[in-house]
């Protein structure tokens, strides 16, 4: 068993913008607390987290990393994240197996993108909230400045617990002690905010504040963690990590202040599904039924897959019998995991709290429950809420015969990332991988390269139109072919008529008097799906029609499945070229997330791709939402585009609409380079 409590435990995540100096301070903390001996740095590639070859040549985290340490006697589990946009999947999945999400802001750039998307992605899952403001040191900081940038866009509960000091060479505390000078502010100030915000809380503890004007420090410890669990108080605090300014102070923060996973702010477990799912809480309790979820899954090369899980309830063991959601079968753990970055440090248990990993099991997921109880069917969490991923690459294996192997590594690209989605497209005949942004894309690929030695050759995805018709038609074809012996004979007469968008394809068999017989009807409508699978006007499939068979002629020697085959097919081309034809392109619902000084220059932007704009709402301080309906393919590399328009502060997710007619122009140029590649063909 595990030499500390459930109520020793303190977990934490830190999560924020890239380059604001996460991983460095994870080291750094690392090296305070003695879990190491000295600090590796980013640029050496020597970092306990970024131990992934392909973040050693980025300089970058690409991967959340899980490291642990004690400090003054609490253990304290600790997941450095990526910080970067295009790996959001990585940093809002950690959110689930923490207690407190630690908002590293870096000084010298101040609010970024993934500052207010974790900020809120934290929010939203009920965390507790702090946030770190790392590089006091660097030259030309506006400290005060970034305070107040903090507290203009999260609110007045964001109060600094320790100020800078000395030129930013130490930090003294406010929170415990009002005496003290600091770089700028006033410490007795701070104080005084910080017990104006924490009484509010306690209703017996404000009543003796404005009785007697002033509380002991010691008072204020319970409604502190109350009002930070309650997101009444986000602390902000102030840091080196390259130059171990602040550190110490720090985590003792995180050891008396920060929740336990005994008091902490618990996600509901839901049991059942849809409307019916009921909520209950996981008891912090050692002796209970297990119950964990996983948050992480790691397909390594060497372990196999490895599933990275919280436990909430119980305590897990090498020797449990485990079930993952609603399995019938269990297995035993056998071998039970904490990390230390790449390290994996065999343990014999794992308390509520407690994060650990198991490899080997086929059957974990992301997302996935793992319990000990047969009555704990239907389990799971409510799902955490990740962008879209809509950049996107069609791929295919350079060299032929690795079709196969293409799709089993791709399998464990999406199980590994939340945001890392494949999709085959039958109308396309593609397989198209999508992402966060062109770098979250190019890294996949690259591990492809170097991970599992699979080269692939890419190109921008293609749209997936599709053809219609407006209007009744008719259509013949009389096949016939004598070639001496036995020949082949089949003669089709048949109608097309237009359906409502959305009605897909009817078949029909009006013939009478066996014209037709009925042996040979199948084969008519092998031959029109044929046809209509391949597309008339452009090569894309031809939908919201039916057909019907009305008339034919057959040959009581010659005829033959494969000469009504090719009947059928030429006589619904005939058909359809009469009847109108057209071609659809995808409409999708877009919300463009975005600093409201963009507004006007992003729906004139969308106006410009033949968009709809149908409405603008506020979401939080300085955030906007715009929602309209665009064509699919007028988002093609919008990500890039959005980015340059808003300085890297805007996002966006797309969700299918409907189907529309294209302009008359754009269907002739479709319809031009259709008839030219069928011409080189």
């Amino acid at each position: 068993m595990p030499k500390y409590t459930t109520e020793a435990i303190r977990s934490v995540a830190l999560v924020g913008h890239g380059a604001a100096g996460k991983t460095t301070l994870t080291e750094a903390l690392l090296v305070k607390a003695g879990a190491i001996g000295a600090p590796g740095s980013v640029e050496s590639g020597n970092t306990v987290c970024d131990f992934d070859p392909l973040e050693k040549t980025y300089g970058n985290s690409l991967n959340s990393s899980l490291v642990n340490f004690a400090w003054r006697g609490v253990h304290v589990h600790l997941i450095d994240t990526p910080g970067y946009p295009d790996f959001a999947g990585q940093a809002i999945s950690a959110l689930a197996g923490v207690d407190t999400a630690v908002v590293v802001v870096n000084a010298t750039s101040g609010i970024e993108l993934s500052t207010v998307r974790m900020m809120n992605a934290a929010a939203a899952r009920q965390l507790c909230r702090m946030i770190v403001v790392n590089k006091i040191d660097a030259d030309n900081v506006d400290l005060p400045g970034v305070l107040a940038s903090i507290q203009e866009s999260f609110g007045r509960e964001c109060l600094p617990i320790n100020l800078p000091a000395k030129g930013g060479t130490q930090v003294v505390d406010c929170f415990f002690n009002p005496d003290g000078e600091s770089d700028f502010s006033s410490v007795s100030q701070a104080h005084q905010a910080l017990v104006d915000q924490v009484v509010e809380v306690d209703e017996k503890l404000m009543e003796v504040y404005l009785e007697k004007g002033e509380v002991e420090p010691g008072q204020l410890h319970a409604p502190f963690e109350k009002a930070l669990r309650e997101g009444h108080l986000i602390p902000v605090c102030f840091c080196s990590a390259k130059n171990n300014v602040g550190l110490e102070e720090l985590l003792d923060i995180f050891a008396k202040l920060a929740p336990s996973p005994a008091e902490g702010n618990a996600p509901p477990f839901l049991r059942g599904e849809g409307s019916d799912a009921e909520e209950f809480h996981a008891e912090p309790d050692p002796e209970k039924h297990a119950l964990a979820h996983v948050f992480k899954v790691v397909v390594d090369p060497y372990v196999g897959k490895l599933g990275v899980f919280r436990v909430h309830q119980g305590t897990v063991t090498k020797d449990s019998q485990l079930f993952v959601g609603d399995g019938k079968r269990p297995f035993k753990v056998g071998h039970l995991f904490v990390l230390q970055g790449k390290d994996h440090v065999e343990t014999d248990a794992l308390v509520p709290g407690d994060i650990g990993a198991v490899a080997k099991v086929d059957e974990i997921v992301f997302d996935a429950v793992l319990h000990d109880s047969h009555d704990e069917d239907h389990i799971h969490l409510r799902p955490l809420e990740f962008p879209m991923p809509m950049q996107g690459l069609a791929v295919e294996p350079k060299k032929k015969g690795d079709e196969q192997r293409l799709f089993d590594v791709l399998h464990k690209l999406e199980l590994e990332d939340p945001c890392f989605k494949i999709e085959r497209h039958p109308s396309t005949h593609e397989t198209v991988v999508r992402g966060l942004g062109d770098l979250h894309l190019r890294w996949k690929l690259e591990k492809m390269a170097q991970q599992y030695k699979l080269e692939v050759a890419t190109k921008p995805p293609k749209i997936p139109y599709k053809e219609t018709i407006t209007k009744k038609a008719e259509g013949h074809c009389r096949h016939k072919k004598q070639t001496g012996g036995a020949g082949q004979f089949g003669e089709v007469f048949l109608r097309v008529e237009p359906m409502p968008r959305g009605g897909g394809f009817e078949f029909k068999d009006e013939s009478k008097g066996g014209v037709i017989p009925n042996v040979f009807i199948p084969a008519v409508e092998k031959g029109v799906r044929q046809a209509l699978d391949s597309g008339i006007i452009a090569g894309y499939p031809v939908e919201d029609l039916r057909v019907v068979v009305y008339d034919g002629k057959h040959h009581p020697v010659d005829s033959k499945e494969v000469a009504f085959v090719s009947a059928g097919r030429k006589a619904v081309v005939d058909a359809v070229i009469k009847a109108g034809p057209i071609i659809l392109e995808p409409i999708v619902n877009v919300e463009i997330l975005t600093p409201e000084d963009y507004i006007g220059d992003l729906t004139s932007d969308l106006s410009s791709k033949r968009g709809q704009i149908t409405g603008t709402q506020g979401r939080g301080r300085n955030t906007v939402a715009i929602t309209g309906q665009v064509p699919l393919s007028e988002l093609t590399d919008y990500q890039s585009r959005l980015r340059s328009v808003t300085g890297g502060h805007g996002s966006y997710s797309t969700e299918y609409s409907h189907y529309a007619p294209v302009p008359a122009m754009t269907q002739q140029q479709i319809t031009s380079q259709h008839k030219a590649a069928q011409e080189e063909d």
